[in-house]
């Protein structure tokens, strides 16, 4: 077992037990095992996709894994810092949850990305088609993050493309459709994919020009 493993281990054990100091414990000594981002959101996807599996096979309580996913919502508040220096050239950029309110994915990568200089207005969840237009339209969006928890949002996106027209946007998506189906996101008509918050920070930075 590498350190990787014992360390989702011992974060599932620290969320069952809900134990939020031993959580935020193991997950800062995640980031000295390598880079911060990509160890803290492989970690923590992992810890918690294994409790939703665990979940759906009756193992565990929803309210388990409700309380799991709020430890590490608020962990990744107090635990990956504030941007310092904003990147230059930035395009307008906007994140939200399409159609469903699962946050934790899309709050891990806005963490993320402010936390490594890019700024993005923060559209919450539950998000329509209306609702995207809308902000793209005022405020002028440039690159859109989605993510999605279920095949039929991930779908949908084809249509919201759609409405999208040519006109110019960058669509990035990402979520659990797009992690089982890795071709998926080129037939929803998207740019972009990104199974993670590295993964994410890799794409923005390619966007920006800032490699």
């Amino acid at each position: 077992m590498d350190n990787l493993d014992y360390l989702k281990l011992e974060l599932e054990r620290s969320l069952l037990l809900l134990d939020s100091d031993a959580a935020e414990a193991i997950i800062k000594k995640s980031m000295m095992a390598g880079d911060t981002y990509s160890v803290t959101g492989d970690l923590i996807s992992a810890t918690l996709g294994h409790i939703g599996d665990l979940w759906e096979k009756g193992n565990l309580s929803l309210s388990q894994v409700y309380m799991s996913g709020m430890i590490c919502e608020k962990i990744i508040e107090n635990t990956i810092p504030p941007h310092v220096v904003l990147k230059p050239g930035q395009p307008r950029m906007a994140i939200g949850v399409y159609e469903d309110y699962h946050m934790l994915g899309k709050r891990i990568i806005y963490a993320v990305l402010k936390a490594s200089g890019y700024e993005l207005i923060d559209l919450g969840g539950g998000l329509s088609d209306d609702d995207l237009i809308g902000v793209v339209n005022r405020e002028k969006i440039e690159v859109l993050l989605l993510s999605v928890l279920m095949l039929p949002s991930a779908l949908h996106i084809r249509n919201l493309k759609n409405k999208l027209g040519n006109s110019g946007l960058k669509l990035v998506v990402g979520g659990a459709p797009f992690r089982i189906d890795s071709e998926l996101w080129k037939e929803v008509g998207a740019d972009f994919c990104g199974k993670d918050a590295a993964e994410a920070l890799e794409i923005i930075t390619k966007i920006s020009g800032n490699s």
